[in-house]
Formats: C-alpha cells, sequence, structure tokens
C-alpha cells in the first residue's frame, strides 16, 4: 500500500524531479515542462507553480539555491531540490511506479452504471465516445511523433502509454458495441425490458440477495 504523503499534487512530485537535475525557478520549470510535452501527461496549472514550490520549500524538500539576473529583468529566484526532497522524491515515485492505486477513473463509474440507460443509447453514446477517443490517439500520435524527434525515446514514455491505452479501450468499445447491436451480451433481455416496462426484472431482485463479492482483495 502506498504511504499517505505530506504532499500528494503529482505536480510537486514533477517539480522535484525537473530540480533534481539542476536548480531552476518557477518560470524556467514551466517553461521546461513545456518544451517536454508534459502538459499531456501531468495535470499542469502553471500559475499554480509558484504555490507548489513555496509548499515543497515549507516542508523542506527544496530551497533556495540562488538568485538569477539577467540583463535589465527583475532577479528570479533559483530552488534546488534537499536530500529531504530527493528521499521524498524516489520514495514516492517508487511507490507510484510498483504499486497500484484503486484511482476510480470517470468511465469505469459510468460503466458501472450502464442499465439506467436503454441499450441503444448506450450504442450511440460509446459511438461518440469512440469517434473522440480516436482523435485524442491520433492527435497523441502526433505529438509522439513530434516529441520523439527531439527527445529521447525514456523522456516520452507516458505519452506511448497513453496512446496505448486509449487504444486498448477503443477495441474494448468497439466489441462491446458490437455485442449490443448483436444482443448477445447476457442480460441484455432483462435490461431491455426494464425500459420498455419500468419494471425491475426478477433476476435483477434475486441478484441483490446474493452475496456475490467483486473484491479481488475479499477473495484473498
Amino acid at each position: 500500500m502506498a504511504k499517505r504523503r505530506k504532499l500528494s499534487n503529482p505536480l510537486a512530485l514533477t517539480v522535484m524531479v525537473l530540480l533534481a537535475e539542476r536548480s531552476m525557478h518557477p518560470y524556467e520549470i514551466a517553461q521546461t515542462l513545456r518544451r517536454r510535452g508534459k502538459q499531456h501527461s501531468v495535470k499542469i496549472n502553471f500559475g499554480s507553480l509558484y504555490t507548489v514550490v513555496q509548499n515543497l520549500e515549507k516542508h523542506g524538500y527544496v530551497e533556495v539555491a540562488g538568485v538569477q539576473r539577467e540583463g535589465n529583468r527583475p532577479e528570479r529566484t533559483l530552488y534546488g531540490i534537499t536530500e529531504a526532497g530527493r528521499t521524498e522524491m524516489l520514495d514516492w515515485l517508487s511507490d507510484l511506479i510498483a504499486v497500484p492505486a484503486a484511482e476510480f477513473p470517470a468511465f469505469d463509474t459510468a460503466l458501472s452504471l450502464l442499465p439506467v440507460l436503454p441499450p441503444d443509447e448506450v450504442a450511440e453514446l460509446l459511438a461518440d465516445r469512440e469517434q473522440a477517443q480516436a482523435m485524442q490517439a491520433a492527435a497523441l500520435r502526433g505529438v509522439l511523433a513530434q516529441l520523439g524527434g527531439r527527445l529521447p525515446r525514456v523522456f516520452v514514455v507516458e505519452t506511448e502509454y497513453q496512446v496505448h491505452m486509449i487504444e486498448a479501450q477503443l477495441e474494448w468499445i468497439r466489441n462491446f458495441r458490437k455485442e449490443l447491436d448483436e444482443a448477445t451480451i447476457s442480460g441484455i433481455e432483462e435490461w431491455k425490458s426494464f425500459h420498455e416496462t419500468g419494471e425491475v426484472p426478477q433476476d435483477w431482485k434475486d441478484m441483490d440477495q446474493q452475496d456475490i463479492v467483486l473484491d479481488p482483495a475479499r477473495e484473498a
């Protein structure tokens, strides 16, 4: 199980990783994130970077490393990572990679509630999602091609992963829509009946009386 941390904002981890490379001021951090295309994998509010850096400093993870002067521009405070910050960064990143987290994506939640919508409507909505996801995958492939021409693969693996996940979801959607169209998915007759009559099918009522365990942790 991942440990509870003083800071949980992934942007804080991202900032520490950049500062582990070299000392930077917040504006340079923002520019580096843009150049590396990290806005496609980390929820970045560039206006909040200063707050993130301040919070990291408050907890002793970063510290003032100097001041940068360039011509007539205002002085900019440079921040560097501390030993405590380096330890936290490595531990946090290791946890994220090794320990699966229950993230409860919105689409998973929607799929768990499908029966409240008629099967035909679900098929149409999934067709809309399929189209949108296909466009997103194409756009990310474009980003990947652009970044891949400028950066080593190690810096773009998260975008590569995103493309593969979207394409896997697309394949699942296409197969599920086919099952809906051909009415081969189990339980579809009761599903249709629920929307035709407004009555909860007896099978559903019986199901709610069963002690069905869907939690792998409980089964173990």
